[in-house]
């Protein structure tokens, strides 16, 4: 990995980044080939480097808040930047809970004999080089590191220019685990130049890299988006929403909706619109509206949610397709069913969405009907999550209906190819 690179020349910056690409690619042949136990040592020995380097950690991070703030940067946006103790203990966990997990590279499956005597099956393999692009959240430049390095990927990192000095340190930690357990050092790379046009020849190097992964603001992501030539797994907006149905326990939804909303409010899996069954709206509301007002959430709600809450403003359209990642609700009473999916179909993101109800029927119909990457039956929004999934981590959330789609843990890093093995057999 290269020192930090001035923001130079475009020429210079391609030069650099095609070198990056070329050991990638060498890179993720080589870890083709690497055994598990090679892997998972990597991974333990850059659990146990992070863990080490705690104090280093959070000084470097406490640099990149300091010259947020001094920037200007909003309270989400920080929240995203800073890592603290827990951040980076769930960051040396991530990396154990990773080698933990059996190895999906060379898993046959589905082999069957066919009538001319071959066996037809499918064996799982590497995407070969996955390339990140992310803002904020230092906590990816591990979490990435091990699941590529675990799914047999090469791995490109390019973390936005406010996390730089995080990004450097979680990087030392990375490279001291693959060089003592005998791995090439480029199997992850950080792209150390700030240089925007860096992304640029990255999402566009068909060549090199196979698959990129965005991961941060809606601008970033629709940047990627619409110029990258390499696939994009991806999601834009996380408009999350929980519907507490007329069946439901009111104690059960009170806590449900609550931890959605106000556990955190800068992931993307947090609930922005709470949708409530008339039937059910005056034991709810009230109740739940004195929490959120006491922990200082702005409400919008519509015309029967404001008769039922004072507090409310009211909620315009653009409310209902609104990602706030802040302390702001959206809330709307419904009649049924039938009209909170709707709702969901017309205005969600297809990220995460739940139902609170002890109707098996309806929450039968909620997980069926409901479009989304994930969805749930009486638990929080906020369990969307590679981790609490038990992936070991996440690369990212896919809202993509093709190859991945919800958290991409270790198995949405891989591809299937088809395999046969014959005993001489010819076709006729």
């Amino acid at each position: 990995m290269s020192e930090a690179l001035p923001a130079g020349a475009i020429a210079d910056v391609a030069a650099y980044m095609r070198g990056v690409g070329e050991a990638a690619r060498e890179a993720a042949r080589e870890l083709a080939r690497a055994d598990t136990n090679a892997k998972n040592s990597a991974l333990l020995a850059m659990a146990a480097a992070i863990r080490r380097d705690e104090a280093e950690l959070l000084a470097a991070n406490a640099e990149d808040v300091a010259a947020a703030r001094a920037k200007g940067e909003d309270a989400a946006f920080v929240d995203r930047l800073a890592l603290r103790p827990p951040t980076i203990e769930a960051m040396a966990l991530g990396l154990e809970q990773i080698a933990g997990l059996p190895d999906p590279v060379g898993e046959i499956t589905d082999l069957k004999f066919r009538p001319s005597g071959i066996q037809v099956g499918r064996m799982r393999v590497p995407l070969g080089v996955v390339g990140i692009v992310y803002e904020s959240r230092p906590n990816v430049t591990a979490d990435a590191a091990g699941l590529c390095l675990k799914s047999g990927n090469a791995a490109i990192l390019r973390g936005g220019s406010e996390a730089i000095r995080s990004n450097a340190a979680i990087a030392a930690c990375v490279r001291e685990g693959l060089r003592e357990a005998g791995l090439p050092e480029d199997a992850v790379q950080v792209v150390a130049t700030a240089d925007r046009a860096a992304v640029g020849h990255l999402i566009a190097d068909e060549k090199h890299v196979d698959v990129i992964v965005p991961r941060g603001g809606k601008g970033l992501i629709e940047r990627i988006s619409r110029e990258a030539k390499v696939p994009v797994i991806k999601h834009l907006d996380g408009v999350c929403h929980v519907f507490v149905d007329a069946a439901a326990d009111v104690d059960m939804a009170v806590r449900i909706a609550d931890n959605a909303k106000t556990q955190r409010y800068s992931p993307c899996n947090t609930m922005e619109t709470l949708l409530v069954h008339a039937a059910i709206a005056p034991r709810v509301l009230p109740k739940l509206c004195e929490i959120y007002v006491a922990k200082g959430v702005e409400l919008r709600g519509d015309k029967r949610s404001r008769e039922l809450v004072a507090a409310m403003k009211p909620a315009t359209e653009d409310d209902w397709y609104t990602e706030y990642l802040a302390p702001i609700l959206a809330v709307r009473v419904v009649d049924s069913l039938d009209e909170a999916i709707a709702h969901i179909a017309k205005y969600g993101s297809q990220h995460t969405d739940a139902i609170v109800t002890n109707d098996h029927a309806a929450a039968m119909r909620f997980l069926r009907e409901v479009d989304s990457s994930s969805v749930m039956v009486n638990a929080s929004t906020r369990f969307a999550d590679g981790f609490e999934f038990g992936l070991g981590a996440e690369i990212g959330i896919s809202t993509n209906k093709l190859h991945a789609r919800g958290p991409v843990g270790l198995e949405g890093l891989t591809s299937q190819k088809w395999i046969v093995l014959g005993t001489g057999q010819v076709r006729r």
